[in-house]
């Protein structure tokens, strides 16, 4: 027997239950947008494929320039009554907004494993780390908001489609504690219908949201320089981030721009092989589509046999598909590492640029088989890839020196320390960055030389949303550093230096 598509999970049993919960952000053949406090249908409805099976689902509204600057006129009047408020009642609102996306919890983290992908585990945790990332800050804004106001204006919010929950929403929430009305952009790749839920959740609570959709270079003279807007946050890539800040009218504005970088494990003078397999194990979560992602291992020539023992292992017992096929309808959700990329067109790329550092000289150390998957009966699988290894890229590979988002990895060999840290630091800054050896000396040489901001020692760095800070260096991070205290103070104004990497290089602080 086949296997079958859990009970109760396909995409119209999950739309029509989000219909019930928010029958105003919703209707039969379209999603709106939220201005000025009302979901109002505007904007071209757009069609979208499931990355899951390539079925159409219904896609974003697009909004024109002229349509957006209305939006964010409307956000501007919400701003300067929410910023009156007192604390406690946005605590208040913000605490309840938290109770509705928990009551939510799972028709949330359904439409994400339609609308990106993830198995249920991670699309749930998406969600649950924003819920418990933002009540954490709802026991400590009270001290973060001693001595500070709101800026003028409200946030502009541009975020990638891979963590709507724990990254955007997140962000939103702690930014209106903080006293801003926000306006989000969905991300055009996915990651809409859920976005447009828990926005509406937000709304009933009573938080001054607004929802957008539209093409990201158009709408930038709305969302990115209106001189309305009291600060810019974006997360993406290096080329859309540059971009967005050759678009700010000043760089005075405040900005937190996440660009990425190729985040590496250097591995020396090491020995505990199985400990490391469970951890390049777990990171391949979501086939690396995050920015904490390690897609580049350098490795001590004179270890490599005994690294591509411990690797293959890892590589060959990873289990991906499609996120609700189970054998029985009833079944529990399958457990999975990772189910499709984003889209086919992703997909594609990889296969490309897979073959093009080949072609080029790169030795192909690893295949996977989608055989290897587990799918439904003649599924579409165009935007699933299975992992694939190169082992000494060549130079002039075209993601050579950045993130290929996706199950791509590469390894290169290093003879001295010098070789290695230059191989970790290919990129010009990136986000996180680890080694593993046994040589604690090695470690702390290493650690200072390396150009990520977090590094980590035989374990790998995460972002983190409570109390850790979060930042880059480099190329891959622009503006204000966030994360507890921090990311109140970026969307705040008051005494103390503003700690970030600025284009003058001032103002950076000293993170461990």
């Amino acid at each position: 027997m086949g296997l079958k598509l859990k009970a109760g999970t396909d995409f119209q049993t999950i739309f029509d239950k989000a219909r019930a919960v928010a029958p105003d952000a919703f209707d039969q053949t379209s999603i709106r947008n939220l201005i000025g406090g009302s979901w109002q249908v505007l904007g071209n409805q757009i069609e979208h494929l499931s990355p899951v099976d390539q079925q159409p689902i219904i896609g974003p509204s697009m909004l024109s320039l002229s349509q957006t600057e209305e939006a964010v006129r409307q956000a501007v009047l919400m701003d300067k009554d929410w910023s009156k408020l007192p604390l406690d009642e946005r605590k208040s609102r913000v605490s309840k907004a938290l109770e509705l996306l928990a009551e939510n919890r799972d028709l949330i983290a359904q439409f994400l494993i339609w609308e990106i992908g993830k198995p249920w585990k991670l699309a749930c945790a998406d969600v649950d780390r924003c819920i418990e990332g933002v009540q954490w800050y709802l026991g400590e804004i009270d001290r973060q908001m001693i001595g500070r106001t709101p800026l003028p204006g409200p946030v502009s919010n541009i975020a990638s489609w891979n963590y709507p929950l724990s990254v955007l929403v997140h962000a939103e929430l702690v930014q209106m504690l903080a006293g801003n009305a926000v306006i989000a952009k969905t991300p055009s790749q996915g990651g809409f219908h859920a976005l447009t839920l828990c926005h509406a959740l937000m709304a009933k609570a009573g938080l001054p949201v607004t929802l957008v959709s539209g093409s990201g270079s158009e709408l930038s003279p709305a969302l990115v320089s209106s001189p309305s807007l009291g600060a810019l946050a974006f997360v993406g890539g290096r080329n859309n981030g540059r971009a967005a800040a050759s678009s700010l009218r000043s760089l005075d504005k405040r900005h937190i721009l996440e660009q990425e970088g190729l985040n590496s494990w250097g591995i020396w003078n090491y020995s505990n092989w199985s400990e490391l397999a469970a951890h390049l194990t777990k990171g391949f979560e979501y086939a690396k589509q995050r920015c904490t992602a390690y897609p580049r291992y350098v490795v001590q020539r004179e270890l490599f046999p005994e690294f591509l023992e411990m690797y293959l292992g890892v590589v060959k017992s990873l289990k991906f598909g499609h996120p609700l096929a189970v054998e029985n309808e009833n079944d529990d959700y399958p457990e999975l590492h990772f189910g499709p990329l984003i889209g086919a067109k992703k997909a594609t790329e990889l296969d490309i640029a897979f073959k093009e550092a080949v072609d080029r000289g790169g030795v192909p150390l690893y295949q996977g088989k989608l055989t290897s998957g587990t799918f439904l009966a003649g599924q579409d699988t165009s935007a699933y890839v299975a992992p694939r290894t190169l082992l000494e890229p060549p130079k002039s590979w075209s993601i050579h020196h950045s993130e290929p988002f996706g199950p791509l990895d590469s390894v290169v060999l290093a003879d001295s320390e010098a070789e290695m840290i230059a191989a970790m630091n290919v990129s010009n800054g990136n986000l996180v960055s680890s080694v593993a050896t046994d040589d604690l000396g090695f470690a702390e040489r290493v650690r200072e030389e390396s150009q990520a901001f977090k590094f980590g020692i035989n374990a790998p760095r995460s972002r983190g949303d409570k109390a850790e800070v979060f930042g880059g260096r480099g190329a891959s991070w622009r503006g204000c550093f966030v994360g507890g205290d921090l990311l109140v103070q970026s969307v705040t104004e008051g005494e103390g230096m503003l700690f970030g990497n600025f284009a003058d290089g001032s103002r950076y602080p000293e993170v461990a």
